[in-house]
């Protein structure tokens, strides 16, 4: 199981929300290619980084910012946040970026989400964002009547690469995974999954390795690194099977 640490995006500042929450943001750096390259020290092979503007207003904000990140590291960089046409994803493509995650097309325009796997197979991932099982979209500001297990099987039909799983009521919180929900999510396909939200302390990843499920891929890890609950080199080693 992989550990990818997350850089969240806010006017070109690295942050942290709660429960994805613009006004409760804490910014943690002002230079996130120094952050990204502090996790690519640690051994991180992958970086989870979040446009939240992007999120909201629809549409790539920073650009600058995720460029500089994917130029500035060796590591494999994710990138998610307002990607909802395939012009706008093959620009961020060019950034840099070696996959991209769509959440809002995911749900909202299916056709579309189709297509971004036919062309690029492999490089797209599926956003499922679920407060109280129900996936939410548009940087979490509209909710729907979709349960969650519901849409990781459609994306896994339309050919996502994998699924990234967060629990909105635990993202940013610190009160620890929902492992029975990444579970279920795990248990409805066969793609791999990756989850997030709620990560606060190295004991939340051997409760999810402890799940045993072989696609369980990979569990992003955001505030609990900045914050110094998690210590990422640790978090890797456990990831691998190697408890310190």
């Amino acid at each position: 199981m992989m550990v990818i640490p997350a850089i969240d995006l806010k006017g070109g500042r690295c942050v942290r929300l709660v429960q994805g929450d613009m006004a409760r943001a804490t910014v943690y750096a002002d230079d996130p290619v120094a952050v990204a390259r502090g996790f690519e020290a640690a051994g991180a092979e992958w970086i989870h980084v979040v446009d939240l503007d992007g999120a909201i207003a629809g549409t790539p904000v920073n650009d600058g910012a995720i460029a500089a990140v994917c130029r500035g590291v060796r590591a494999k960089v994710e990138v998610g946040g307002g990607l909802r046409d395939l012009a706008i994803l093959e620009r961020v493509l060019g950034l840099g970026a070696g996959r991209v995650v769509l959440g809002t097309a995911a749900l909202e325009d299916p056709d579309f989400f189709a297509a971004a796997c036919r062309r690029h197979p492999g490089r797209i991932l599926a956003g499922i964002d679920a407060r109280k099982g129900k996936v939410a979209v548009a940087g979490w500001t509209k909710e729907s009547a979709t349960d969650a297990a519901e849409l990781a099987v459609e994306v896994q039909r339309a050919g996502a690469a994998a699924i990234v799983f967060t629990d909105i009521a635990r993202d940013g919180t610190g009160e620890g995974v929902n492992a029975p929900a990444v579970d279920a999510i795990a248990d409805a396909v066969d793609i791999p999954v990756i989850a997030s939200g709620g990560v606060a302390s190295l004991d939340d990843l051997r409760r999810l390795r402890a799940l045993a499920r072989r696609n369980l891929e990979a569990v992003i890890v955001g505030r609990a690194i900045y914050t110094g609950a998690v210590d990422l080199a640790t978090a890797l080693r456990i990831g691998r099977g190697e408890e310190p």
